[in-house]
């Protein structure tokens, strides 16, 4: 199971980096960030679904997207100039709640 969460967390930080790009596409006018975007999201999909043979999905697509928000959100507005509201802020604490209540609960299988 410790390579399943190994590989989740490689599929997050492929989904994050793709996402950070996807403004430098200009609407995927831009050949070298466009291909970089889609093969980012290419790998993170293909590791997810390696994840799902071992964890279940639910969970799996809790964390994966769930810790996906949350980086982006944070690099965004770190790196990006966007700024977080106090109701965004409290969305992701959310988030990030919803997946711990998923994981403690037990298994969905």
């Amino acid at each position: 199971m410790p390579v399943a969460y190994l590989m989740l967390a490689c599929a997050i930080a492929s989904e994050v980096a793709a996402t950070s790009l996807l403004p430098r596409t200009a609407g995927f006018t831009v050949p070298v960030p466009t291909v970089a975007v889609l093969a980012g999201y290419a790998v993170s999909f293909v590791l997810l679904a390696k994840v799902v043979q071992t964890v279940p999905v639910a969970v799996a697509y809790a964390i994966w997207s769930g810790a996906g928000t949350a980086a982006v959100a944070a690099i965004g507005a770190t790196f990006l100039g966007q700024s977080l509201s106090g109701w965004q802020v409290m969305g992701l604490v959310l988030v990030v709640v919803g997946v711990v209540l998923l994981n403690l609960g037990g298994s969905l299988h």
